[in-house]
């Protein structure tokens, strides 16, 4: 077993989970998620963020806008949608549910054997 491999699958289990959450705060331009992310040590890289972005979109959990930036091209802000906080809250949910459950069980002490 490669532990890179498998710490790269939990992330993208939880990505879309911490991309919400920062939106939900305030609305974001890729970058700024990107670097989020990356303060949060969630490394990930850009071509893995825009379909994930675009996904979203199109689920109609996040929506866009398009502003006028003083050092370069126009930069697209992501918003959180209503269908988007509904979807974050369910996460926040299961997520708090799965957490309890994999805590219960890692930190499970070893029965003692008395026969």
């Amino acid at each position: 077993m490669n532990i890179e491999n498998t710490t790269a699958q939990m992330r993208k289990g939880v990505l879309e989970f911490c991309i919400l959450s920062l939106i939900a705060k305030e609305d974001l331009y890729t970058t700024e998620i990107l670097n989020a992310l990356k303060e949060g040590e969630m490394l990930v890289v850009e071509g893995t963020i825009y379909p994930l972005l675009t996904r979203l979109k199109n689920a109609d959990l996040l929506s866009y806008r398009w502003e006028e930036s003083t050092s370069g091209p126009p930069r697209k802000y992501y918003a959180i949608t209503p269908n988007g906080e509904l979807f974050l809250a369910e996460l926040q949910n299961a997520w708090k549910t799965l957490n309890q459950a994999v805590k219960k069980i890692t930190t499970h002490k070893k029965k003692v054997n008395h026969e």
